[in-house]
């Protein structure tokens, strides 16, 4: 479909100040509406996943159809409390007088999402831009055709043309819509392209959110449980997208005397999951394109980690597939610890201490997400005071993401704002302060001329000086 940026905008403007999306049964009715083009089309979702990725099919019910069902339903079961005005209390200097805090949508919003999860991470925002009242484009990623063809198709057909929009397209139509006006940005997507979105936005002091990524840490303390670490390390870098995620595990980092025990275990897990030829697998996405297939080789040709790869890392061009690949101690300049891998290949780095292991950690840009597994509670408490992150998860990797109760965003380079839940209804809305007087109550003291007995009142007033403020006030001094 060819739209014209300047046009889509000015016609999804118009819409937005006729007052359409603000009632809550026109949000409320398009959300029911996103749920039904879910149930209705499951299949055809997970076909577009397919062959835009290789994802399977059970990956692709638990990782973006489930998950975006469950984000829907959860914000049309709390759209009425959030959208209702928070009363907030007064001070003495406005008495007598009430005040609240009015959600408002902001207006017209632009998401440019991502394409390794193109279908959840489309439409999870969508929901909270809608949820708060606003008119949407959606332009997805061209790097998964299939998926953003798809969302066009179901988001004409099933939500309302006037206020939301699909727009197809790949640079020239990102930067068309770029150059827009717009009243909020939200991306999903690598640093370097987040850092042109923020540039672009700023022509129009345009707010933005951020959602990037980042070398995502593993801390693995001796103490952790061997087997569960591992099962749930692997499912976390090569069951979610084949590492292809923001959230997957980047690199591990654990003690030297206990890495040996730990690549056996991995080493062990990878096979159990994936068979000893991971190639034959139908459990794993392939790599998304040719071009991040070079990308990814590009890395294990590094001469600095030719003898560094311990496991795996046996790779098919036509298939798209790398396996998995288990490398040790690459050196910290060596081109695979310098940017976040996004694929199938984990770096595990050793140290003598946990102390080096945090400030290894702490070194680096701060990460989307960093892990921890250990039974030391005295270790966690100073792993989750000490490093900043944009969320943490002890004893486990990436399930944060599903917990609608808890903010998920980055910080620093991995990002700015945060969603899902109410905090997708709060990243979508302007929260307007509004104070409300009648006419009785006016204090004379506000107003000039400040006569000394009008100032020692105003002061008695601001200092919290009751006894002082009622002396002044008929007229005895102290």
């Amino acid at each position: 479909m060819s739209l014209d940026a300047a046009c889509t905008v000015r016609e999804l403007r118009e819409s937005f100040a006729s007052g359409r999306t603000r009632p809550y049964e026109w949000r409320i009715g398009q959300l029911k509406q996103i749920v039904k083009l879910v149930d209705e089309n499951q299949d055809e979702i997970a076909e577009a996943l397919h062959k835009d990725i290789g994802k399977p099919p059970f990956e692709s019910f638990i990782s973006e159809i489930s998950l975006l069902k469950a984000s829907c339903k959860v914000v049309i079961g709390g759209l009425k409390k959030w959208m209702a005005p928070e009363k907030v209390g007064t001070t003495i200097t406005s008495f007598p007088s009430s005040a609240e805090i009015v959600p408002e949508p902001l207006g017209v919003i632009l998401i440019i999402s991502a394409w390794n999860y193109p279908f959840l991470l489309s439409m999870d925002p969508v929901i909270g831009a809608i949820a708060a009242g606003n008119a949407v484009v959606l332009k997805p990623s061209e790097v998964a055709p299939a998926t953003s063809s798809l969302l066009e198709k179901l988001v004409s057909k099933y939500l309302d043309g006037t206020a939301i929009r699909v727009f197809e397209g790949s640079v020239a139509e990102t930067t068309s819509l770029l150059e827009q006006r717009w009243d909020k940005i939200f991306y999903t997507g690598s640093g370097r392209i987040g850092k042109i979105v923020m540039a672009a936005a700023a022509n129009h002091l345009t707010p933005v959110t951020l959602e990037l990524g980042g070398k995502c840490p593993v801390i693995v303390d001796p103490t952790a449980d061997l087997q569960v670490t591992a099962r749930r390390i692997v499912a976390g870098k090569w069951g979610s997208n084949n590492g292809q995620a923001c959230i997957a595990p980047d690199y591990i980092i654990t003690l030297d005397f206990f890495a040996p025990k730990l690549i056996d275990a991995l080493k062990s897990t990878l096979e159990n999951f994936f068979g000893k030829d991971a190639f034959q697998t139908s459990d794993m996405s392939r790599i998304v394109n040719l071009n991040h297939f070079t990308r990814l080789t590009r890395l294990l040709d590094d001469p600095k980690v030719s003898d560094k790869v311990i496991y795996g890392g046996e790779r098919d061009e036509k298939k798209l597939i790398i396996t998995p690949a288990l490398l040790l101690d690459p050196p910290a300049d060596s081109l695979i610890m310098a940017d976040e891998i996004f694929g199938p290949l984990l770096p595990i780095i050793t140290v003598q201490k946990m102390e080096e292991a945090l400030e290894f950690v702490n070194s680096r840009p701060k990460p989307l997400a960093a892990y921890l597994f250990s039974k030391n509670k005295n270790l966690e408490k100073e792993v989750v005071a000490s490093i900043s992150a944009g969320g943490m998860v002890v004893n486990d990797t990436v399930l944060h993401l599903t917990n609608h109760n808890l903010p998920f965003g980055g910080v620093g380079e991995s990002g700015t704002g945060a969603y899902h839940g109410k905090f997708s209804f709060d990243n979508f809305s302007h929260k307007k302060a509004v104070l409300y007087r009648g006419f009785a109550g006016d204090l004379g003291a506000r107003y000039p001329p400040y006569t000394k007995k009008k100032q020692s009142m105003v002061r008695c007033l601001l200092n919290g000086d009751i006894i002082g403020l009622i002396c002044a006030l008929i007229g005895w001094g102290r």
